[in-house]
């Protein structure tokens, strides 16, 4: 009850609205509207995460994963060790500014374009893979309570001191926005839910359901292309200063033991038959 309460915007109408015109429009429209309902789980479940944020039941790692990061993945510099966010920021490229932010627009669009894909020529595979892109979500959003986390912009910006309810940043992402004098990243993350949510990157963990969904579904142009979005997110995460290496390699591991989990565990269960009538539900 709290998420319709706390947080309410102007765009939570606007996609109610466009859900009850998709449900009542057509007869397609509406198995469209199935088709993303786990999507739209998702985004409910993510942007409530305001009504009860993670640091409110356990306390934010800030210096602990920021030492971390600079043990493992440290850079020697003249200025001393680096970690590859800060290593990025002193050795950013115009180039790379405009790159970056591009793959890391990818994120949702991609998965998103490949329900629509998959709902066209594979109903049973787009369910799968739909029902893991919630999934993995899930399982990312019980870690964030588990172990909150600050991303490593936090500590560029703040130091190591907590500081509860801080805004979203774009961090290196407002770079993209000053290039072409628009605001898509500075928007898209003061609306962020919780920024202490860096472990695991789910930024980092979609790409690798893409990139699994698609060698499964046997597209070799399809796959080659999930992993060069893959490579791109990742390293966009980092060079962005949106997350560690840590972070991203968490992700990765998340979405894998999401595959695991679904493909070992739950498919031996009821859910198998339950998404049967899903798949009936959307023909």
């Amino acid at each position: 009850m709290a998420y319709f309460v706390i947080g309410w915007r102007a765009d939570h109408l606007h996609l109610w609205l466009v859900l009850i015109l998709c449900y009542f429009a057509f007869p397609l429209s509406r198995k469209i509207f199935w088709a993303f309902l786990f999507f739209l789980i998702y985004w409910f479940l993510y942007d409530s995460l305001r009504a009860y944020p993670n640091y409110m039941v356990n306390p934010v790692s800030i210096q602990e994963l920021y030492e971390a990061e600079k043990s493992i993945f440290g850079i020697s510099t003249s200025s001393g060790l680096l970690t590859p966010n800060e290593y990025a920021a002193a050795n950013s490229h115009p180039f790379l500014d405009v790159l970056a932010p591009s793959f890391y627009l990818t994120w949702v669009p991609i998965p998103m374009l490949f329900v629509v894909y998959l709902f066209f020529k594979d109903k049973p595979i787009m369910a799968q893979f739909a029902f893991n892109f919630l999934l993995v979500n899930i399982i990312g959003l019980i870690i964030y309570y588990i172990y909150p986390a600050a991303p490593p912009w936090y500590v560029a910006e703040h130091g190591f001191e907590f500081k509860a309810g801080t805004p979203g940043s774009p961090a290196g992402l407002i770079k993209f926005d000053r290039f072409f004098n628009i605001n898509i990243f500075e928007g898209m993350y003061a609306k962020n839910g919780n920024v202490f949510a860096a472990i695991p990157s789910l930024h980092s963990a979609f790409p690798v359901l893409l990139l699994y969904f698609g060698i499964k579904k046997r597209l070799v142009a399809g796959s080659i292309f999930f992993f060069v979005i893959l490579a791109g997110i990742w390293f966009a995460a980092v060079y962005t200063n949106h997350h560690y290496i840590i972070d991203v390699l968490c992700g990765g591991a998340t979405a894998l033991f999401s595959i695991f989990l679904f493909e070992q565990v739950l498919m031996k269960t009821s859910v198998k038959d339950w998404l049967a009538q899903y798949v009936e539900l959307l023909k």
